[in-house]
């Protein structure tokens, strides 16, 4: 559907010629445009991507969109995102932005632990009171809240890391943390360039100035979101080689990483697998006693070629499928929740005449989850299903139109 918005005392059309030099604007101006999909309008934000505005969606609003809006999302409660919006996610509508409790620390405190997946493999941590955002359930949302998640074969040979990192680093800006921005406890490398590379070097030294000063407390971690190209052998442990950050002398004990290949063997096995998939990683750093960058915490996300992300050789398939589709699709995630637990692999938003919601049932699924599977999909009724079971055979037709 065409879309109109509501900037500052005009409407504006989404093609309209004077559209980006208004977004200018209201960036400048701190203005809040309105989607005029529903009536009264739903606020929005102007956000800069590069060199240039675009108008984004507020945090967790998609579901109040009209369904037939480029803005709108399925339910929440499709994946795993439901659980965590209201306690580990507290959005401020008045700002926009998402207060997080997070599950793992941002200092140093005593010996160092593999705790990037929790939740992941303990229902019960999902089901506490008190939920908080385990460290791959922190680049899920930054990932969900980039729009990352979304794609249409319009994209195809146009997503590269230079709009990964300002997706990533845009939606992190919407973030707080014990009330202070992500951002500052973030780094994302920026796209190398060797004719840049002193430049690129110095601002990176900079940012990461924090973990290497030893003021009173605790000694500080720092958030790093990257590729891994690769894993070196080491005296002890090995190296950790980032993509667009040659040069950067990153380390992982014995320990950690016996422990991270045992918890994230999948992701490790379906990179392995594929020489078009890519290796994203979010761990928290600091310098050692001898200066030494080292890995505190680390989570694993396979993505593919698009930087989509993916959890298995099934959900490869549908995504290949999902892909060559001019139809908008968006990538479900599962934040905390554990493997057993079903959640939709994809949703096709703009489906007529409901939006559809994609689910893969693995060979070795039981009752439970068959029993999961289907109160989810009656709890939706406003939602289609579309279910492949692997003991069935091959992959259904994917919904068309």
């Amino acid at each position: 559907m065409p879309r109109r918005f509501h900037i500052g005392d005009g409407t504006f059309e989404d093609q309209a010629a004077d559209l980006p030099e208004r977004l200018n604007a209201a960036y400048v101006e701190k203005l809040r445009p309105l989607c005029l999909c529903r009536n009264p309008g739903i606020p929005m934000y102007v956000a800069r991507i590069g060199d240039q505005f675009v108008i984004k969606r507020m945090p967790l609003s998609g579901g109040a969109h009209d369904p037939r809006c480029e803005s709108y999302e399925s339910p929440y409660e499709l994946t795993g995102l439901g659980p965590l919006v209201g306690s580990a996610i507290q959005i401020d509508h008045a700002t926009g932005c998402a207060a997080l409790k997070l599950d793992f620390s941002l200092t140093k405190r005593g010996p160092r632990t593999l705790a990037g997946n929790s939740g992941a493999e303990s229902p019960s941590a999902v089901n506490n009171e008190t939920r908080k955002l385990s460290l791959r359930a922190l680049l899920h949302y930054l990932w969900h809240e980039g729009g990352l998640t979304e794609w249409t074969s319009l994209w195809i040979g146009r997503r590269h890391w230079w709009h990964v990192r300002s997706h990533i680093v845009e939606a992190a800006s919407t973030m707080m943390i014990r009330g202070k921005p992500l951002v500052d406890r973030l780094f994302v490398p920026e796209p190398f360039r060797a004719e840049d590379k002193t430049a690129i070097e110095q601002r990176r030294a900079m940012a990461l100035a924090g973990i290497h000063r030893r003021a009173s407390g605790p000694p500080r971690l720092m958030l790093l979101i990257g590729e891994i190209k690769e894993f070196c052998q080491a005296r002890s442990g090995r190296k950790v080689v980032i993509k667009h950050m040659p040069g950067f002398a990153l380390f992982i004990d014995d320990t950690s990483l016996k422990l991270m290949q045992r918890r994230f063997s999948p992701q490790l096995e379906l990179w392995q697998a594929n020489e078009a998939s890519r290796l994203m990683a979010i761990m928290t750093i600091g310098a050692n006693g001898s200066g030494l960058t080292m890995i505190n915490e680390i989570a694993l996300m396979t993505v593919t070629g698009e930087w989509l992300p993916v959890e298995s050789v099934y959900e490869e398939r549908v995504l290949e499928k999902l892909t060559r589709m001019r139809q908008k699709s968006v990538k479900a995630l599962r934040f905390n929740l554990p493997a057993a637990q079903p959640v939709a692999v994809a949703t096709l938003p703009e489906a007529k005449p409901k939006p559809v919601a994609l689910y893969v049932v693995p060979p070795d699924a039981g009752d439970d989850f068959e029993s999961v599977l289907a109160h989810m999909i009656d709890a939706r009724p406003d939602v289609r299903s579309w279910i492949w079971r692997i003991h069935d055979g091959d992959m259904p037709a994917l919904p068309q139109g």
